[in-house]
């Protein structure tokens, strides 16, 4: 029938719309914008703050930093990795780096500390890297030590994003200039079953970091939410980089150019499309469907984790 004919066009023009609408902007950040929107870190001042900065996602952002010029405040709770990595920064760049030691998982009064020892630098970048995840996925109920594990991700995951903010921004918004770059998970922005206190907590970061921005815009402050997919460091246990799961090297050398160009993105395009894909096509059929297969696979890795997976 001729109007049954129209009616399979019209569906598919209103399908593939709608799927170049959403592929577009991912395609633009990654690809097009980097290269018409550079960010000059050095000119928002002296010196970038990491927190977490001795491995993973955290260090790349500290080398970068350098790389760039600023001096860095290197801020994790292992003395001996941080005086190396100071040392390794160093050496690859002619800047200055200040160490400081404290656990985060520890009262609020690590704050004041940190406060007294950066207040007085031209800080223009804050990296909030810190944070704690699950060891294995898990049913909420059956998380080993629970109200200390729900205790410490509040402090490293909700609580450090804060004071660290506060901290910075207070300098920033004088000066009219300043970045703060917060770590979220893409796990806040996907159904994350077997991962509900962590991407509960990323969740917040997504929203604390939204509303900043708009608070601060016209003070001149940028404020980008990350949002990655799973990236080989040392919390994700993933020892062999892929195209999926980067070194972070890699993924910060994708994430940094984006800033002036997105205030939420994953900061890599083969995560871009994994969002797209879990919460876009899939959501085109119906939510059930992404739910269904993320948790079956968080399932499955439990059970890895667990040492089901393959006994008889």
């Amino acid at each position: 029938m001729i109007w049954f004919d129209y009616l399979c066009i019209f569906s598919i023009i209103v399908v593939g719309f709608q799927i170049v609408r959403r592929v577009m902007p991912y395609i633009f950040v990654t690809f097009i914008a980097p290269f018409l929107f550079k960010v000059d870190f050095k000119k928002y001042g002296a010196w970038g703050v990491v927190t977490g900065a001795t491995d993973g996602i955290g260090l790349e952002y500290a080398r970068m930093l350098a790389k760039k010029g600023l001096n860095v405040v290197l801020i994790g709770r292992s003395q001996l990795k941080l005086q190396k990595v100071a040392e390794r920064i160093e050496r690859e760049s002619s800047i200055q780096t200040q160490i400081i030691c404290v656990d985060f998982k520890n009262s609020i009064d690590i704050y004041e500390k940190i406060e007294k020892q950066i207040n007085n630098l031209d800080i223009g970048v804050l990296v909030n890297n810190i944070g704690i995840s699950y060891s294995n996925p898990e049913y909420f109920l059956q998380i080993p030590n629970h109200e200390q594990f729900v205790s410490d991700i509040i402090s490293c995951n909700i609580l450090s994003t804060v004071q660290m903010t506060k901290i910075c921004l207070y300098g920033m918004a004088q000066r009219k200039r300043g970045i703060i770059i917060n770590l979220s998970s893409m796990s806040a922005q996907i159904p994350s079953p077997l991962l509900s206190v962590y991407a509960a907590s990323k969740a917040f970061v997504d929203k604390f970091s939204a509303d900043i921005a708009t608070e601060y815009q016209k003070q001149g402050i940028i404020v980008q939410c990350l949002a990655p997919g799973t990236v080989a460091t040392n919390m994700t246990k993933i020892r062999k980089a892929t195209w999926m799961a980067p070194t972070p090297e890699k993924y910060v050398a994708s994430a940094s150019r984006t800033v002036l160009v997105a205030a939420n993105t994953t900061g890599y395009f083969p995560h871009d499309l994994m969002k797209f894909v879990i919460n876009d096509v899939a959501g085109l059929f119906t939510s059930l469907l992404s739910k269904h297969i993320v948790f079956r696979r968080m399932k499955f890795l439990r059970e890895r984790a667990m040492g089901k997976v393959g006994q008889v």
